[in-house]
């Protein structure tokens, strides 16, 4: 049974997409069967994956309307063993009726339990940046949630909404939801921002945080412009080895009994 993950956090320009995209990437790599789902009506996936409107031939958004089964609209990629269901939701009038749709909670869970997707060893789903909807439905559907953050304040703050969202939908849909951890994002060493960012999380947050961080690098953003996961487009980089670093991290942790519960991070030694 594949592992579902939900990258979210009710932020926008914190590298959510980048993660999604490149921690499915990893996974593939790592040779484990992967399904990148985008269920950010922005379409974004599809872009940093090199998808065209023109050469998608369907989307989640027909599956939630019964009007395509899941099976035809995976999409293959440049990587053997990542597969990919774009999200098209481009009209207001789409997205209205994607917004009436996710209020069957359920609707996203019995999507992921259809026998189609049983080949797969991990699920990732590109949340939108906001907590309703489509968010609150691939919550209800998936086992763990991924945060990537970057430094400010702000980030702290969207930290906390989503840590209460978590805890809502534990308590009303999914009792076994957890949180996969928390991912620093963009990071730049000896900033004061991110020494601010970091203490901040430290009081309430540090067991939480992946040991792996990913840097700011400029070869993530070149890569999105052409289309690749970091690691097709420069393997080399700082970038591409913190999100290989990663996948590496959430295997490692997927194959021990305590899995989700996160200590000893590199900021342990930080005062909370």
């Amino acid at each position: 049974m594949a592992k579902k993950i939900a990258i979210s956090v009710p932020k926008g320009g914190v590298g959510k997409t980048t993660t999604a995209v490149n921690l499915a990437a990893g996974f593939a790599v790592a040779e484990k069967k992967t399904l990148l789902i985008d269920f950010d009506p922005s379409g974004a996936c599809a872009l940093s994956l090199g998808f065209e409107e023109e050469n998608m031939h369907g989307d989640i958004f027909q599956v939630f309307s019964f009007t395509k089964c899941i099976d035809t609209v995976v999409h293959k990629t440049d990587l053997p063993y990542l597969d990919f269901i774009p999200c098209k939701i481009n009209t207001f009038d789409l997205e209205e009726r994607i917004n009436r749709l996710s209020r069957n909670i359920y609707l996203f869970s019995n999507v992921l339990d259809q026998q189609a997707l049983t080949e797969y060893d991990f699920i990732i789903i590109d949340c939108p940046p906001y907590m309703k909807g489509l968010t609150t439905i691939a919550l209800a559907a998936v086992d763990s949630v991924l945060i990537p953050i970057r430094a400010g304040q702000f980030s702290v703050a969207a930290l906390k909404k989503m840590f209460n969202q978590i805890e809502w939908v534990k308590t009303n849909i999914n009792s076994e939801l957890k949180v996969e951890g928390i991912l620093l994002n963009m990071y730049e060493p000896r900033t004061k921002a991110w020494d601010l960012t970091i203490k901040a999380l430290s009081k309430n947050f540090r067991e939480y945080l992946f040991d792996t961080v990913i840097p700011k690098s400029v070869s993530i953003s070149e890569a999105e412009f052409y289309g690749k996961p970091s690691m097709l487009f420069d393997v080399k980089s700082k970038g591409s080895i913190a999100y290989l670093n990663l996948t590496e991290e959430i295997l490692n942790r997927n194959a021990k009994p305590n899995i989700y519960r996160l200590g000893g991070s590199r900021f342990s030694n930080l005062k909370g």
